[in-house]
C-alpha cells in the first residue's frame, strides 16, 4: 500500500484504486454476513480471501524492512520468541482456530517472507 501523500500526487486513478483497495480490505473485516447458499459462502469468501492476500503482501513489505535492518537476517535471524508471542496474539482474536491450528499458518508466512526478502537480496 502506498503512503497517503503518493497516492493524492498520483492522481485520481490512483486515488480510485486506493479507495477500492481500502474498502476490499475493510469490508471484509467489518462487513456483517450471513450467506444462506453455496454462492453467497463463496462470494464472502472470496473477498475475505482478497483482503488477506492484500495483508500479506503488506506484511511480506514489512518483514523485508526488519530483514534490512536486523543484524543478522534471513532464517538465521528468526525470533522464536517473537513468533510464539505473535501466535498466542492471533489466537485472543480467532480462538475458534487457536495457537495449535494458527502456528504452522504462521510459519509458513513467515518462511514466505524471508524467502521473498532473500530473492529481493539477491537482485
Amino acid at each position: 500500500m502506498a503512503e497517503p501523500g503518493a497516492i493524492l500526487q498520483a492522481g485520481p486513478e490512483a486515488a480510485l484504486q486506493a479507495a477500492e483497495e481500502a474498502v476490499t480490505v475493510v469490508g471484509a473485516l467489518l462487513r456483517p454476513e450471513s450467506p444462506a447458499t453455496l454462492p453467497e459462502c463463496r462470494e464472502a469468501i472470496d473477498r475475505v480471501d482478497a483482503a488477506l492476500a492484500t495483508l500479506l503482501e503488506r506484511r511480506a513489505a514489512l518483514a523485508g524492512i526488519v530483514q534490512r535492518i536486523k543484524p543478522v537476517g534471513g532464517f538465521a535471524g528468526r525470533d522464536l520468541d517473537r513468533e510464539r508471542a505473535l501466535v498466542k496474539r492471533m489466537a485472543s482474536r480467532a480462538p475458534s482456530l487457536g495457537e495449535a491450528r494458527l502456528a504452522p499458518i504462521m510459519n509458513a508466512v513467515i518462511e514466505a517472507g524471508l524467502h521473498l526478502a532473500e530473492e529481493r537480496a539477491h537482485r
